[in-house]
């Protein structure tokens, strides 16, 4: 049997010509990888394939299969010690570096999703040994053929005082409307289907609690994007509205857009079912297993390098604006890199203070939900930061590239836009406007919504800490204190 070569930007942008539908401003987007809505971040995700494909990096980014032979994603592997895991996170940050931790659902968010609910396998064969065979299944079809998967686990945002149950015919939730020999029909909607629009396959699942009695939403499968009946509805595409790549630098490049996934009527056969009619193993499957942890611990690791980019951003700004040796500005730019550093020591400590988990190796569960809580509150933080220490730097910039096309006008772009540290007018320019769609833009305020809810509401993460929280040691320390002493004598 012939191996196939490393999955690369043609496979992955030849793969997505499929007639998926997907609407954007009212109209079926037809070939996406041609559409001016999808196409530069379509691009870029594809360009991460033929950075792992490269001969460079291959060894880094890649894995073996065990059962192809053909060489894969380190994302999809299931390290069975501290060492694999390590050379698992290097491959990944490399990634990450290739779009400055900006593509929020890059390839290796749900492959590490799924690759870390399988470590628990044997809880989906205690559920269902049908179910599990079939998960199992797919994880092996998804690992070699490398597949780009998105997920959608979130309901939509109607009456969130009520269950979905009790919505009545306001109810929008996907669920179970028919099953058959063949399969199960849902209908509805879910959410936020994160840079589906150029993934492969859409896992559908629920991370929200379901009530024991919720049975015909409790289902866990994934399908093709072109499937029948599986309609996407994008919201507005910053990168159609980027005036160009200047302009627009990371707009224009990465937006990998979020999407309402409306099933209308799709059937699902049983071979791509992996939980069914089962509200706790709904829950199960995300938090019995290594499933949460690793999807999250993906999270940190792009996330240290987004911090990273910030960070660097922040110190460019203050030296061309000439601030970077006032006390102040020092100052916070000091806090800015501690605070970066400190989740980039944390993604460490996940590692240090993994344990095994059967055969696997996991990273510390608590390690990884207390930085996912930190970083919550970090990155709007660190954003207001970037703001203040930048001050009108990006908002004061020439309307767009074409002023510097004006002889004219770049002259007076010459005098204008003088940096401290000596950098020409246009790079300058350049610069900030980087900044203003890092900090100020509406690609910018999606990307800090992003950041701040990605993981839940603030007290889903901070609940998430309370409950993997040693509190037995804790509370240990109290008592060997305050064992040492008693009431004095006589009192």
């Amino acid at each position: 049997m012939t191996v196939p070569p490393i999955k690369n930007a043609a496979e992955h942008t030849a793969s997505l010509q499929d007639g998926r539908t997907v609407y954007i401003d009212g109209a079926l987007a037809g070939d996406i990888t041609e559409h001016s809505a999808f196409r530069n971040s379509i691009e870029t995700a594809a360009g991460l394939y033929d950075f792992q494909a490269d001969r460079a990096h291959a060894e880094a980014m890649t894995f073996e299969s065990p059962t192809s032979g053909r060489r894969v994603n380190r994302a999809w592997q299931m390290p069975e010690s501290y060492e694999e895991l390590v050379a698992r996170r290097q491959a990944l940050v490399l990634w990450a570096e290739q779009h400055g931790g900006f593509m929020g659902r890059s390839p290796d968010h749900l492959a590490s999703a799924v690759t870390g609910q399988l470590m628990g396998r044997d809880i989906f064969e205690a559920h269902d040994p049908a179910r599990a065979k079939a998960y199992w299944d797919y994880y092996v079809y998804a690992r070699d053929n490398d597949l780009f998967l998105t997920y959608v686990i979130i309901n939509p945002q109607v009456d969130r005082s009520k269950a979905a149950s009790e919505l009545g015919n306001d109810d929008p939730m996907m669920k179970i409307v028919d099953e058959d020999a063949e399969g199960v029909t849902v209908r509805g909607a879910k959410m936020l289907g994160t840079s589906s629009i150029m993934a492969n396959e859409v896992f559908v699942a629920h991370l929200q609690p379901l009530r024991p009695d919720e049975v015909d939403y409790a289902i866990s499968f994934a399908i093709p994007m072109a499937t029948k009946g599986l309609k996407v509805l994008s919201r507005k595409s910053y990168e159609a509205h980027a005036v160009s790549e200047f302009d627009n630098p990371l707009a224009y490049r990465y937006d990998e857009n979020d999407a309402v996934m409306y099933f209308d009527d799709v059937k699902v056969p049983w071979e791509r079912i992996f939980v069914h009619r089962d509200p706790d193993m709904c829950r199960r499957q995300f938090h019995d297993t290594p499933g949460h942890i690793y999807q999250n611990y993906q999270a940190q690791i792009r996330l240290t390098v987004k911090l990273k980019f910030l960070v660097g951003l922040a110190r460019a700004v203050c030296e061309t604006i000439g601030t970077v040796s006032m006390p102040a500005v020092a100052d916070s730019l000091g806090k800015l890199a501690a605070q970066a550093a400190a989740v980039e020591n944390m993604m460490w400590g996940m590692e240090a203070k993994g344990r095994q988990w059967g055969k696997y190796f996991v990273p510390d569960r608590h390690a990884v939900y207390a930085a996912q809580t930190l970083t919550q509150e970090y990155y709007p933080l660190m954003i207001n930061t970037l703001r203040e220490l930048s001050g009108g730097a990006p908002i004061m910039l020439p309307s767009s590239v074409e002023d510097l096309q004006n002889d004219e006008l770049a002259e007076i772009s010459k005098i204008v836009q003088h940096s401290a540290d000596g950098r020409p007018a246009a790079e300058r320019i350049k610069l900030m406007k980087l900044v203003w769609d890092a900090i100020g833009s509406e690609f910018a305020g999606r990307h800090t919504q992003y950041e701040m809810f990605y993981a839940g509401a603030q007290f889903v993460t901070r609940g998430h800490s309370l409950r993997t929280y040693d509190w037995d040691k804790a509370a240990e320390l109290i008592s060997t204190i305050t064992n040492r002493y008693d009431l004095p004598n006589g009192s």
